[in-house]
């Protein structure tokens, strides 16, 4: 898994790319000039601490691993935030599978630039 490390790369993504809003995360997709994808994941600090923030972000990493194997997507910068209205202690692997499940599907269907 290749993964979005510098600040103006995230900026490129929020600022260029389209945003797709689920129950518990909100995914920006913008597409890259690789034959693979790249992901970020941007927990804020004022949400909670850090074990609370790593947890998030496992379950993130797994949810998504789990569901790019299923989706013919590739050659996309994808960054996933948490949705500030969810309280942080809701944080569930199904909801959080099933909300990438919709956007890789819809990421799927639409292109883009």
């Amino acid at each position: 898994m290749e993964t979005l490390k510098l600040n103006y790369e995230f900026k490129n993504v929020f600022d260029r790319g389209k945003y797709y809003i689920g129950n518990q995360i909100i995914v920006y997709v913008l597409k890259n000039k690789f034959d693979y994808n790249r992901i970020g994941i941007a927990i804020s600090s004022k949400l909670c601490n850090a074990v609370n923030r790593n947890h998030i972000k496992r379950l993130i990493r797994e949810a998504y691993r789990n569901n790019i194997g299923f989706q013919d997507i590739n050659g996309y910068d994808i960054v996933i935030i948490w949705n500030k209205k969810e309280d942080f202690r809701n944080a569930s692997y199904k909801v959080i599978y099933d909300d990438f499940y919709k956007i890789l599907k819809k990421i799927g269907n639409i292109q883009v630039k």
